[in-house]
């Protein structure tokens, strides 16, 4: 019964046995349970993975069942980060699937691909988006990871940016949740919204894109250089499936500036923090949890550790439980 939060029958059987009979060992759970002594210890070992039973406190080297309401919820809080986990990576693969076309044809330089153009360098580069920006009729989407703009290339964007809003160009552009610490990012986004383009930020972002009026896509060949070189990608399917992770990724991003409702509650986390607790309850360190969000290690640890102060938890998984009882992380359908 308990196999869709994860428990095999087994487990399941001997936890139930542990809750009627908590006093007795292996060899009396084997016989109530009608299982070989190995297979009970199996049996212990999953349960103590999904933290189903710990040590006694009475009897040394005993193991006690926790009881159904504490175990049941860490059952499901564990399912939950599974799922989120899983959502996570079907956005993320999007993403690295038109990734590995750019590198393809990086590796292939001189194999003609349909639907794929290949830029070599920063010029080829801003060349060709100056020419898809002269063509541009009616959107313009664009995914901005690694947190805030340079004031530099925010001042060279505003005279093209403004351009194009001129002309009635859609503009909406995706930056991670760390650029409203950025003053220089902000006024731009200001400013941006002022003359009708909108600016949304999300926790964490799959890779650099833009996406010009659904029919063109480039993506840089590697995220860690996007100078390097990236590709141009035309085909059908690729900028559907890639349209559709921009569009995900808007719906569930926060307007740049949006006030928080009346009704909101104080205790409410903001999207960062609930990604930080998403990732903690997942098992992430500091470190990949800041290479996702786009700060600093130290950052990340602060977040981390100001959350669990805030749940009163000792450990990460302990904070997904007491996140669930407040509401921070919801519970399975």
């Amino acid at each position: 019964m308990l196999t869709t939060l994860g428990l095999d029958a087994e487990a399941e059987v001997v936890y139930r046995a542990m809750l009627r009979r908590p006093m007795d060992g292996v060899a009396a759970l084997g016989a109530a349970c009608a299982l070989p002594e190995d297979r009970v210890r199996a049996a212990l070992d999953e349960l103590s993975t999904l933290s189903l039973v710990r040590p006694s406190h009475a009897d040394a080297g005993a193991l006690r069942a926790v009881s159904p309401d504490v175990g049941m919820e860490m059952l499901m809080v564990r399912q939950q980060a599974e799922i989120a986990a899983q959502q996570q990576r079907l956005a993320e693969s999007r993403a690295a699937a038109a990734q590995l076309i750019a590198e393809y044809a990086d590796l292939r330089p001189g194999t003609a691909h349909p639907g794929v153009e290949q830029l070599l360098g920063l010029d080829e580069i801003r060349d060709r988006l100056a020419r898809l920006t002269r063509e541009v009729r009616e959107e313009v989407m664009s995914l901005a990871p690694g947190g805030g703009q340079s004031p530099a290339n925010l001042a060279a964007a505003r005279p093209l940016d403004e351009e194009l809003l001129g002309r009635g160009v859609r503009m909406r552009t995706i930056y991670l949740s760390s650029v409203r610490n950025d003053r220089p990012t902000v006024e731009y986004a200001d400013w941006l919204a002022a003359r009708g383009g909108r600016v949304r930020t999300v926790p964490t972002l799959p890779t650099r894109m833009i996406i010009v009026d659904r029919a063109t896509a480039v993506i840089p060949v590697s995220s860690h250089d996007t100078a390097a070189g990236a590709v141009v990608l035309t085909g059908q399917g690729t900028l559907s499936a890639l349209t559709a992770l921009f569009e995900s990724l808007w719906e569930s991003a926060e307007p740049m500036g949006a006030a928080t409702g009346a009704g909101a509650s104080s205790d409410a986390l903001s999207p960062q923090l609930e990604a930080v607790l998403r990732f903690l309850a997942e098992g992430h360190t500091d470190d990949a949890i800041a290479k996702r969000l786009g700060v600093s290690p130290r950052t990340s640890r602060r977040l981390a550790n100001d959350l669990m102060e805030r749940l009163g938890a000792r450990s990460r998984f302990e904070a997904g439980v007491r996140a669930v009882q407040r509401g921070w992380l919801p519970m399975p359908a």
